[in-house]
């Protein structure tokens, strides 16, 4: 029977990917006229985790990593958008199993792949998980939360489509791609 934890490998990536989170998120954002609501460079480097470490360390890095952002850049987390994270991370990682990037392979398909994989976990992230969120724990108001979903939703899925897809066709780059390497005689 095959132990359903998380190895050793994962753990680091974890902890590693949540400091690389805030450091990212503190230094990488761009305010848009939407408030609250910001351009955020981190978003393709929390698909590249999930992509390469799959959907409890993308669930994880989003989480751990937005929660302590949150804290230190603004003294209180937001936890709508905390959780919306973590679910983007999941999602990503879930759908990322089908990519073969550990043999070096993100061609146009694979790119196909993880790009509308990455708009359907935005939609679900931003415009589902946080909105619902922020009206259930915070009392928001219903227009303002969507119009903040949306923009979220946009800003995100076009900076990881540019930016997390140039990062993934980096990493699968640097990987032997499987059946290239032969014996000599």
């Amino acid at each position: 029977m095959k132990k359903q934890g998380l190895s050793v490998k994962n753990v680091v990536a974890i902890g590693i990917g949540s400091a690389i989170y805030v450091i990212l998120a503190r230094f990488t954002s761009i305010p848009t006229p939407i408030p609250n609501t910001n351009i955020e460079l981190v978003f393709p480097f929390l698909a590249l985790f999930a992509a390469i470490y799959g959907a409890k360390v993308g669930f994880a890095v989003g989480f751990i990593g937005h929660t302590l952002s949150d804290f230190i850049m603004y003294g209180q987390t937001w936890w709508s958008w905390v959780l919306a994270t973590g679910v983007l991370g999941l999602i990503i990682g879930l759908a990322c199993k089908k990519l073969d990037l550990k043999n070096g392979i993100f061609g146009i398909k694979q790119i196909l792949l993880f790009n509308i994989t990455q708009i359907i976990a935005n939609i679900i992230a931003w415009i589902i998980v946080a909105p619902i969120g922020d009206i259930i724990i915070y009392s928001e108001p219903v227009n303002n939360v969507f119009v903040q979903g949306i923009s979220a939703t946009l800003s995100n899925g076009i900076t990881i489509l540019i930016v997390g897809t140039l990062l993934l066709k980096a990493y699968a780059g640097t990987k032997i791609k499987k059946g290239s390497l032969r014996k000599e005689d």
